[in-house]
């Protein structure tokens, strides 16, 4: 069977002010998270990744990361707050 993925639609919705600097937020602790379990899984800052020795270049803190890499976060992260918000939810600051 072939999967075919089918993300909430979120084409629609656009993110207030806030909701991007809470994206951006959002998408340094993706990171931070991501690099907690890597290290407590024994992997290390490498020049490149090396799955064999655990070592990969993104250990490093986020605001240190290449614009190309946080893409990702980004990305994850916004699409996040938009399915919320397509979902029907309401996310405010309190």
């Amino acid at each position: 069977m072939t999967y075919h993925p089918r993300p909430i639609q979120t084409s629609g919705i656009i993110l207030s002010e806030d909701l991007r600097v809470l994206c951006e937020k959002l998408a340094e602790n993706a990171h931070d998270l991501w690099a907690s379990q890597r290290i407590s899984d024994g992997w290390k800052p490498g020049q490149h990744r090396d799955d064999f020795r655990r070592e990969h270049p993104n250990l490093i803190p986020y605001s240190e990361l290449p614009d190309e890499e946080k893409k990702y976060d980004r990305i994850v992260t916004l699409e996040t707050l938009k399915a919320i918000i397509a979902l029907g939810y309401l996310i405010e600051k309190r």
